[in-house]
């Protein structure tokens, strides 16, 4: 039980950490200050997690991932939206 409640925990804690940033992409419509490397990396990194989680049937694992996932992505499709924004040079 303890063990579920520590890892669906970590799962939340690190579902929500990317939106902040996803919020302030989206409010500033811009994203010069985000490197596409990094969001690249963390974005391999997610689906990894997120495959090697489902294929040992760790929930708490792959369901977090796949948040995370998804909002690396909308990074990534915000990043690039607002790449020739005024706001960017």
């Amino acid at each position: 039980m303890i063990e579920q409640i520590i890892g669906y925990s970590g799962a939340l804690i690190s579902s929500i950490s990317f939106l902040p940033q996803v919020i302030k992409l989206w409010k500033t419509k811009s994203g010069k200050d985000l490197s596409m490397v990094t969001l690249s990396f963390l974005t391999l990194n997610a689906l990894l997690w997120a495959v090697y989680g489902m294929m040992k049937d760790a929930k708490p694992l792959w369901i977090t991932n796949v948040l995370m996932l998804i909002m690396l992505i909308v990074m990534i499709f915000l990043k690039i939206k607002y790449r020739n924004n005024k706001t960017d040079s």
